[in-house]
């Protein structure tokens, strides 16, 4: 009985306390990502932004959720009810998955895998059915043309960020997410406290793996696969209420978890800024995490403030003609480096 407490029931609390706790911090980030997101569009915009609903609007988010609540969720007569229904839930549950393998600290990681990045290539290989099922099971000419030209588009920008993540894996010399991040805390040039962040030596690729993020989230600029003029709303033309609510949430928490994977690969993770004693508490780590993060996030929103939306051939151009090429040869750089110039991966 002892063993059965000791072995199984304790650890499998402590999984399921973390799941939980790690759904509602995601969850609640992504309802004020939406807030985030407004008051820096406003600011960028010289508007005001949402101040109405609770102290400095604070409240906007809980108020748009129960709104979306309280609609009917309505289904085209001649859709395909249990793909309709089941295709932004897959969207959903696939973007929360994805979190599974995401270490916040060294000991802070629901599954520490030694093929973590394989497993999160997988998942968000996996988002594409999404969106091919709501398309097709809309019966939407708008709804299907808008999921083909989706689908293109991130399997366009897959291709260039597997090059980036190669490359990273080159100079870590793992797969594992948590040694990814601890061969970065070893300094440059021979000095201990500057940071051995990735994004100083493979700053082309940290932009690759940025610009073919905001292509894989369906984000502006290359948020084609919605367009006013020709297909409206795009794959999820068709969805209301909380079948809608699911994809806008699965495309908020994609971009946190762009966000997290460019802090992991580039920016240190839970690594302080500088390698020194009162910036390395082990509490802080999980604070640098979300705080990096929260940056990239940020950058997210200033593009979308910033350019126009591309056309698709723009699209198409800028990832297989210059993305891929670029990425191939900078990892054919990389390797050749680290092989004759002696710069070897230092795993911690």
């Amino acid at each position: 009985m002892a063993n059965l407490l000791t072995d199984y029931i304790i650890p499998f609390g402590w999984i399921l306390g973390g799941i939980i706790l790690t759904v509602a911090c995601l969850m609640g980030g992504m309802a004020y990502l939406t807030l985030f997101e407004r008051k820096v569009l406003a600011a960028a915009q010289l508007r005001i932004g949402p101040n109405v609903v609770g102290p400095f609007g604070l409240l906007q988010p809980i108020a748009d959720g129960l709104k979306l609540l309280s609609k009917e969720t309505i289904i085209p007569s001649g859709a395909n009810r249990a793909v309709f229904i089941l295709a932004p839930m897959m969207t959903f549950i696939l973007a929360l998955v994805a979190w599974s393998v995401i270490p916040f600290n060294q000991y802070l990681v629901l599954a520490n895998i030694n093929v973590g990045v394989l497993f999160l290539f997988a998942i968000s290989s996996l988002g594409v059915y999404g969106i091919i099922m709501a398309g097709w099971a809309s019966n939407s000419k708008y709804a299907f043309l808008g999921s083909l030209r989706a689908a293109a588009q991130m399997v366009s920008y897959e291709v260039s960020m597997g090059l980036v993540l190669v490359t990273v894996l080159l100079c870590a010399g793992s797969l594992n997410l948590s040694q990814i991040v601890l061969a970065q805390s070893h300094g440059w040039f021979g000095v201990s406290w500057l940071p051995g962040w990735y994004v100083l030596p493979l700053l082309p690729m940290a932009v690759v793996f940025f610009v073919s993020g905001l292509a894989e989230t369906n984000r502006s600029p290359f948020d084609l696969v919605e367009g006013e003029s020709e297909l409206v709303g795009g794959y999820f033309v068709e969805y209301s209420s909380m079948t809608f609510a699911l994809f806008y949430l699965g495309e908020y928490m994609n971009m946190i978890l762009v966000s997290a994977m460019t802090s992991i690969l580039f920016l240190g993770g839970w690594l302080p800024p500088l390698n020194i004693a009162i910036l390395s508490y082990a509490w802080m780590g999980p604070i640098w995490f979300v705080l990096k993060t929260i940056f990239v996030l940020f950058c997210f929103i200033w593009v979308r403030a910033s350019f126009p939306r591309f056309r698709y051939d723009q699209l198409m151009r800028l990832g297989w003609k210059i993305f891929l090429p670029l990425s191939l040869i900078y990892l054919l750089v990389v390797a050749f480096v680290l092989v004759y110039a002696g710069w070897l991966p230092k795993v911690a």
